[in-house]
């Protein structure tokens, strides 16, 4: 009986101990906002809103780009480059770039799928909008579709937790 009382107080203990180490782990980094908008002027390719989707993994940033731009031609996954150039911090630029979209019916808006950077990010960075020419370019079968911002990222810019 001494034997079972003594594993019962244990798990006891031990549960506690995990319980109380969830209540003091720390919290998960997070850009903030995780979702932004930002209007694009493509040309003659069109332009409208771009939504912007973020996660942050450790000083790293993937982006996800959904924009207006509807393609005339079904796009299979993977077939697509994309590169965004966001301000950072006011002053300088990070540049994202993926060929991970998928597959994207004809007359659909385009997708990008994830965008990486091999910027590493601090806490407080923030990326915005980037006025400085094309912010936003798509490469699909041989044609390169460079869109300019036209409006800042709405609610704000993504800043670095």
């Amino acid at each position: 009986m001494r034997r079972s009382r003594f594993g019962i107080g244990t798990a006891l203990a031990v549960g506690a101990l995990a319980v109380s180490g969830l209540a003091f782990a720390p919290a998960a980094m997070a850009v903030q906002p995780a979702d932004a908008t930002a209007e694009y002027d493509c040309g003659g390719f069109g332009g409208g809103d771009a939504n912007l989707h973020a996660v942050q993994s450790g000083g790293s940033i993937t982006i996800t780009v959904a924009t207006s731009v509807v393609t005339p031609l079904p796009i299979g996954a993977g077939d697509a480059t994309t590169t965004l150039v966001l301000s950072l911090n006011g002053s300088g630029t990070a540049t994202f770039s993926g060929s991970s979209n998928p597959a994207i019916p004809a007359f659909s808006p385009f997708n990008s799928g994830p965008l990486t950077s091999t910027a590493s990010f601090a806490p407080g960075d923030s990326l915005d909008s980037y006025f400085g020419g094309p912010g936003l370019t798509l490469e699909i079968f041989g044609t390169t579709v460079p869109c300019e911002a036209v409006t800042s990222q709405s609610p704000g810019p993504f800043v670095a937790d």
